[in-house]
């Protein structure tokens, strides 16, 4: 019997034709959209007088726009308010499923997907955002699509994709104390590049994959996309079934272990083909954080920004490019690099665990004057356990705002912007140039409790050394 790789089968599975240009017809499981991306979709079946195929398998949340800090509509920025009305009577008119701000259940479509049980193993998952990899955490295959693909999805269930290639990554010994999944996926990147991925999904995996949450997971197979991946995946294990078990749309308690016997099946054949296997030692990761405009300019917190005239005459020129944008002295060390808003949220940390890591850790202290924090919750769900276990009224103590669930300062679709060339520590996955607003604003990208240390330092900081164990 050929041995396969997770990929190779979830892909087999759900293949309904081989195309003529070597594509594959590929049956898509689950669908997730936002306000952003599906506004145009639904108009282009208008025009066409399509159906929506499989209502049942698409699945709406609003949160690129939405304001944090507004709960009442119509809300201040007319282009929000337009956007949330125009996906709600979308969803209504069709009969998808929206999990609207008045649900309870609203947040980052990548937060929202995995907490109600929508994502899991063996699936297919498409969703107009890139970040979509997200989801592999659970065994899924899950990749983000344009505005056409929304399109298409919505009408025929099916998109026309190339194969992937699959790189394992692995990483093995433990990890110290104070590194964190951030740390890990941002070494990752930084080593492989922002290219590196390009044609491959990633399946993670090692003793670091193994020991880390479901949540941790996430964090992780969010920013493959970072990596150039357009795929990031786990292996499906004992810890993904316990997180799911009991969620919304998971598997009845009938039927649920039927659903595991499958769900085990999946995990990537002993001695199987990889493209490429990559290994990593978990003991040389420190915590991470960028200096430059995308996310594999990063170095460790303890290292000196890196000097041009030491590089290759290419990276001389991008980096050159960098410190120029982020206004950084090649040569000097990061740590001591002054900030000026501190933003805890995204896709990529804005889960429960995320936020009562730091909440555990910044009790006694408090956010430096002069310095902008927010924490903004990943969804209505993780915003209410949050509150319910006094982790809003830490934050608020110690100098933070504590907001509504949405994007909020990970990009810039939202009241929720930088001013000027501020520099913002952040806990999400793009620093891009103009990323969070501004067009002269600058992001260094890091964990939520590297995040935390610079809010109260008022500088780039070693959180070790703020919050020692």
């Amino acid at each position: 019997m050929e041995k396969l790789n997770l990929f190779q089968k979830v892909w087999k599975n759900h293949e309904v034709n081989k195309l003529e240009n070597g594509q594959t017809q590929l049956f898509v499981g689950r669908h997730l959209i936002h306000e952003v991306t599906s506004p145009q979709a639904f108009g282009m079946l208008k025009e066409k007088g399509l159906p929506v195929r499989y209502p049942e398998r698409t699945f709406a949340t609003v949160d690129h726009i939405v304001p944090t800090d507004e709960i009442n509509e119509p809300y201040s920025d007319p282009l929000a308010d337009a956007m949330i009305k125009e996906l709600r009577k979308n969803c209504e008119d069709t009969g998808v499923t929206f999990f609207d701000v008045s649900s309870g259940k609203q947040g980052i479509v990548h937060v929202v997907g995995p907490e109600q049980g929508l994502t899991q193993p063996g699936m297919t998952i498409a969703c107009g955002d890139s970040h979509t990899s997200t989801h592999g955490a659970f065994g899924a295959i899950a990749f983000g699509v344009g505005t056409s693909q929304v399109r298409d999805l919505l009408a025929t269930q099916t998109l026309a994709l190339s194969p992937l290639k699959v790189r394992r990554i692995e990483v093995n010994g433990n990890l110290a104390p104070g590194v964190y999944a951030k740390d890990v996926i941002l070494h990752i990147i930084r080593k492989l590049g922002v290219n590196g991925g390009t044609g491959f999904a990633y399946e993670y995996a090692g003793d670091v994959f193994d020991n880390f949450s479901m949540e941790e997971r996430m964090t992780a197979c969010n920013m493959s996309i970072e990596g150039g991946a357009r795929v990031g995946y786990v292996n499906p294990d004992q810890k993904t079934f316990e997180y799911l078990r009991g969620r919304p749309y998971s598997p009845s308690e009938s039927d649920w272990d039927t659903a595991v016997s499958t769900w085990e099946l999946l995990a990537s054949d002993p001695g199987c083909n990889y493209d490429d296997i990559v290994h990593f030692d978990a003991s040389e990761i420190s915590p991470t954080v960028t200096w430059g405009i995308n996310p594999a300019q990063a170095i460790s917190v303890e290292e000196n920004i890196p000097d041009p005239t030491q590089l290759s005459t290419t990276e001389a020129s991008s980096t050159r490019e960098a410190l120029e944008y982020m206004k950084l002295k090649a040569g000097t060390p990061i740590k001591g690099t002054a900030i000026d808003v501190a933003f805890i949220g995204s896709c990529t940390n804005g889960r429960f665990s995320d936020l009562e890591e730091v909440a555990n850790r910044i009790q006694g202290h408090k956010v430096k004057e002069n310095v902008k924090a927010i924490v903004v919750p990943g969804s209505q769900i993780v915003s209410k356990v949050a509150q319910e276990k006094g982790l809003d009224t830490i934050f608020k103590e110690a100098g933070f705002e504590w907001r509504n669930a949405g994007c909020s300062m990970c990009l810039a679709m939202n009241p929720d912007k930088l001013i000027g060339d501020q520099l913002c520590a952040s806990s999400s996955n793009r620093n891009f140039k103009g990323r969070q607003g501004s067009p002269t604003g600058r992001t260094m990208l890091m964990s939520p409790l590297m995040v935390a240390a610079a809010a109260i330092s008022g500088e780039i900081t070693d959180s070790r050394e703020v919050f020692p164990s």
